[in-house]
Formats: structure tokens, C-alpha cells, sequence
């Protein structure tokens, strides 16, 4: 049994070609608990974004492939069974997480939500604000999400410095280990990492405080990378400021000090549900399958299993 979250996929399959390998394909979507029965499941996708998502992983023991729909998997890889191969989805949110991120930067470059705020009272409020051309942003985490976005800052005139766990010379990329020499000069910085050891309290009080005044620091990664305290002192004493779709806790609680910040935005972990993931995720789960069927190699294993 092939478990995938929408019919859209399902009718993508070639049934002959399923069947020939003794498959057939099925419907979870994540939206309740999965069926009682799931020892026939071989290949399973975790929905996107649902209440149920993960629930059945604990109760398929022939399950060979699961099939993540985000780029970041720590939230899985404690939770498959042994000899389980785990695949993300590394490229599908691309587009829509550099979008957020750079709509992000740009309204609080230009003070959108002051100038929203102003509409709501009817007030003509004029002044003049920061921009983005011109200013220096680094984006740490420079993988394919970095570089979707490195694109689209480029298009608006920025000076954009790239940093990786690693140094890539030829591509003009920093090491992690580089930041603290990055960090004075910066107008914006931007976390895209995903969460790790060494990952966790990337930016915490230490490298917050190498920050010019009125730097930005933009996280659509993980909620962990950044020190979330050491933020809100920054930011309660309007030194930094902030644009945030992922935090820590998350949610984050209504009473926390950190919706109450000057100069703070926050979006609710929305950056990669846009409409432009939804046709290249199902099209890429339409092509695992088929090469799962066929025994060829799968595509963004993170953790091999063996093979399908």
C-alpha cells in the first residue's frame, strides 16, 4: 500500500504500473487519525501542515519509504522505524519561503505595518523609512532556499553576503565559523537553517550584540536558531529589530513578551504553505512512487534505509 495526502497524486500514478509491482495507492490525508490497519504500508507521505500528519508512523511496521513534505525532518527522524528510508522535501518550498522572506524585508524596510496601522485610524502619516537597495543582508543558510532568495534580493539592489556551515570559495560562500566578523557590518540577516545541534542558539545573545543598531534579523528557518530572550531584549529596548515567521515556543503563546516588541513582525509559520508548493510537491511524490515502484534510486534521502 502507497499512502499520499491528495487524490491529485493518486490520479498521477500509472495503476498498471503499480499493480505490476503488487501496489496500489490509498488516501491519508491527515485530517484524523490514520486506519486501524496499517501493517500492508510500504511507502508512506506525511501530509503537509495537518493535525494528524505523523500520527500512523508508529503503526507501520512494513513501511520502507516515508516521504516528508518539508525540508526539515528532525521532527521525523526519531519516530521511523529501523531500516526506514526518510526523504524531505528539499526544493519544493523554495519559492515560497524566499517570497515571505523577502516580503518580510521589505515591509519592515519600508514600515508597512506602521503605514497599515495609520490606514485602520484613517491618519495620513508621512515620513520616510529605510529601503532595500543598498542595504547589506546576510543569509545564513545559504542552500537552495538561500539561493532562491539570494535571487530575488539581487533583483531589489541589495549587497547580499552568503554563509554555509561551510566555506564553498568558488561560490562566494562564508563558513558559520566567519559570522562573528559578518555580523557588525550587516543591515539584515536572515536565518534559513534548519535545526541542529549545531545549529541551535546560532544568533544568540553574544551575536545579537555584534549587530549594528537597527539591524533586522528575519527568520524563516527554525524557531531555535535564534535566541528568542536575548531577542526580546534587543528588541524591548529598541535596539534590533525583528521579522519572524518561526519562533520558540511555537505557537507562540498570546501572553509572550514577544508580540508586544517595537519593531517586531510575525507571521505564523506560514512561509512554505503557499500555493506555488502545492503542483511541484505532488508532482515530486508522483516521481518517488514511480521510481519506488520501478526499484530505482529515490531522490533527497536524508536518512537511507536501504534499498526500495
Amino acid at each position: 500500500m502507497i499512502l499520499v495526502p491528495w487524490p491529485a497524486i493518486r490520479d498521477a500514478l500509472d495503476t498498471r504500473e503499480l499493480e505490476a509491482a503488487g501496489l496500489r495507492a490509498g488516501i491519508f490525508s491527515g485530517d484524523e487519525p490514520g486506519p486501524a490497519d496499517l501493517a500492508d504500508v510500504v511507502f508512506f507521505t506525511v501530509p503537509y501542515d495537518r493535525p494528524y500528519g505523523t500520527e500512523p508512523l508508529g503503526r507501520m511496521p512494513g513501511v520502507r519509504v516515508v516521504q516528508a513534505l518539508t525540508a526539515g525532518y528532525e521532527h521525523l527522524t526519531g519516530r521511523i522505524p529501523a531500516g526506514t528510508t526518510l526523504c524531505n522535501a528539499r526544493g519544493l518550498h523554495d519559492s515560497s519561503t524566499a517570497e515571505l522572506a523577502l516580503g518580510l524585508i521589505l515591509a519592515a524596510q519600508r514600515e508597512l505595518p506602521r503605514w497599515v496601522r495609520a490606514q485602520d485610524v484613517r491618519r495620513w502619516e508621512h515620513a520616510h523609512t529605510r529601503s532595500l537597495a543598498g542595504s547589506r543582508v546576510l543569509i545564513i543558510g545559504y542552500g537552495s532556499i538561500g539561493a532562491a532568495l539570494d535571487a530575488r534580493l539581487r533583483a531589489c539592489e541589495a549587497d547580499v553576503v552568503r554563509v554555509a556551515r561551510k566555506p564553498r570559495p568558488g561560490a562566494d560562500v562564508h563558513a558559520v565559523a566567519d559570522l562573528d566578523g559578518l555580523l557588525p557590518s550587516a543591515d539584515a540577516v536572515v536565518l534559513v537553517t534548519p535545526l541542529t545541534e549545531e545549529t541551535r542558539g546560532l544568533l544568540d545573545a553574544r551575536r545579537l550584540a555584534l549587530l549594528p543598531d537597527g539591524a533586522l534579523v528575519v527568520n524563516v528557518g527554525r524557531g531555535p536558531v535564534l535566541d528568542t530572550a536575548a531577542m526580546v531584549a534587543e528588541a524591548s529596548a529598541g535596539r534590533l529589530r525583528a521579522a519572524l515567521d518561526v519562533t520558540d515556543p511555537e505557537p507562540l503563546p498570546e501572553d509572550h513578551p514577544l508580540w508586544a516588541c517595537p519593531g517586531v513582525i510575525i507571521t505564523p509559520h506560514v512561509a512554505g504553505g503557499a500555493d506555488a508548493f502545492y503542483p511541484l510537491a505532488a508532482r515530486f511524490v508522483a516521481g518517488q512512487i514511480r521510481r519506488f515502484a520501478s526499484g530505482e534510486p529515490l531522490q533527497n534521502v536524508v536518512v537511507p534505509g536501504g534499498t526500495p
